[in-house]
């Protein structure tokens, strides 16, 4: 679907510019569309914080889910917009580079500025809580590959986040406090698909800005070489060329009701090259996604990336406002991690990764759901606590009617229940 979206889009801004446009006008389009698209990749996350910062504590909760991409898409239309009146009052002559060259260089423009937009438009809807094959099926499956995503035609969405990561590490950066877009977003629409990719409805993509928290002191470590075993008891140990970093977040309490529910794959790992130099936020960054978390002081719990993870009030021991995990990722030996990203706008620094020996003491956690039955009321037995399903004979013999969508009650008021399809 998303390449049939990429290839309507072309061939519509290249037969328009062929009939209705000239050079002049494409090459215009081209550049107010770029400019667009940078003052909206640049500022929706700071729009859309205004909705987003506590998550579904918000005054507008029904906008929470879709303040990205709304914002997204209002900066780049309003921006567009201006720019394109601009250029019209400044150019109201005709520009005419003569026959053969219009002909040819109509469409060509009009492709590219196609390319453009199906970019732009795809990554809007990457932002929103669709469901996992809209626009298109990034990852297949429920056991996905952050290193095998499709792609659309040309790479469009890549096209364009790419793009503006390139502009943004490099003279367009900011001057003062550099946080270049390809550090903070590296691989931009592989995070936004794994953001929304998991197994179950209910697990939000917006959480609050401030729900997660890793510990200044020794909060990332490395994993000890040996002696660390899955939870079937077999050693895991890391990639050839990779180092395992163990990470300690803290989720807390007060934003359970957004960040209690998630997957691995909402929770990924910034890293940059050990040789970069300048600030941290600078450059480029490459995503590294967790393996699974501390189930024991020598067990790790390993998860899909679509699993879901259930932290909920009840594993908050006494007074404790967060409930910290050991999450476990298999980092490149030539990186070291920067940032900490959980969902779609929740950011944490990470503090100098320490050796195995400064390791503080275990924090291995192990879901209640999966230890703990649903507690009977009093007075009745674990057996008692669920209903009986109806065999056959009971569900056909029952005696409440069977609806299959008939008239409302005011209708069967108004007709007797003359016309009313009631089983």
């Amino acid at each position: 679907m998303g390449s049939l979206v990429v290839v309507i889009i072309i061939l519509g801004c290249g037969a328009y510019q062929y009939f209705k446009g000239t050079i002049f006008k494409a090459v215009s389009a081209i550049i107010i569309t770029i400019c667009a698209s940078a003052v909206a990749f640049g500022y929706f996350e700071m729009a859309a914080a205004f909705f987003t910062r506590e998550g579904s504590a918000s005054k507008y909760p029904a906008i929470v889910p879709y303040a990205q991409p709304l914002c997204f898409a209002l900066l780049f239309t309003v921006t567009f917009a201006v720019l394109q009146t601009g250029a019209c009052q400044l150019t109201r002559l005709p520009v005419d580079f003569g026959l053969m060259p219009e002909r040819i260089g109509r469409p060509i423009l009009g492709v590219f500025l196609g390319l453009i937009l199906s970019g732009l438009l795809l990554t809007g809807l990457a932002m929103a809580p669709l469901p996992n094959k809209y626009p298109y099926q990034r990852f297949e499956g429920t056991s996905p590959s952050a290193q095998s995503p499709n792609r659309v035609l040309l790479n469009a969405d890549g096209f364009v986040s790419g793009w503006f990561g390139l502009l943004s590490k490099g003279s367009f950066r900011a001057i003062r406090e550099p946080r270049s877009f390809a550090t903070l977003h590296p691989a931009f629409i592989d995070q936004l698909f794994l953001n929304r990719q998991n197994d179950s409805p209910d697990i939000p993509l917006i959480t609050s800005a401030q729900s997660i928290e890793v510990p200044n002191k020794n909060g990332a470590w490395y994993a000890a070489a040996a002696g660390v075993k899955d939870a079937d008891g077999k050693p895991i140990a890391a990639q050839a060329g990779h180092a395992l970093v163990v990470v300690r977040m803290g989720i807390l309490k007060n934003t359970i009701n957004d960040s209690g529910r998630f997957t691995l794959g909402q929770l990924r790992l910034i890293c940059k090259q050990k040789d970069a130099s300048g600030d941290p936020l600078a450059g480029k960054g490459r995503n590294v996604y967790p393996i699974g978390y501390f189930s024991a002081a020598d067990r790790i719990t390993t998860k899909r990336l679509t699993e879901p993870i259930t932290i909920d009030r009840s594993d908050y021991v006494g007074q404790d406002t967060r409930k910290y995990v050991d999450y476990v990722f298999n980092v490149p030996n030539d990186y070291i991690p920067v940032l900490l990203e959980f969902k779609q706008n929740c950011i944490v620094d990470l503090p100098r990764v320490v050796s195995a020996e400064q390791a503080p003491p275990p924090a291995p956690f192990v879901e209640r759901a999966k230890t703990e039955p649903d507690a009977a009321k009093p007075g009745e037995s674990p057996d008692s606590a669920a209903p009986a399903s109806p065999s056959g004979d009971q569900g056909a013999s029952s005696d409440r009617p069977k609806r299959r969508g008939g008239l409302s009650p005011t209708g069967r008021m108004l007709t007797g229940d003359a016309v009313d399809d009631t089983e």
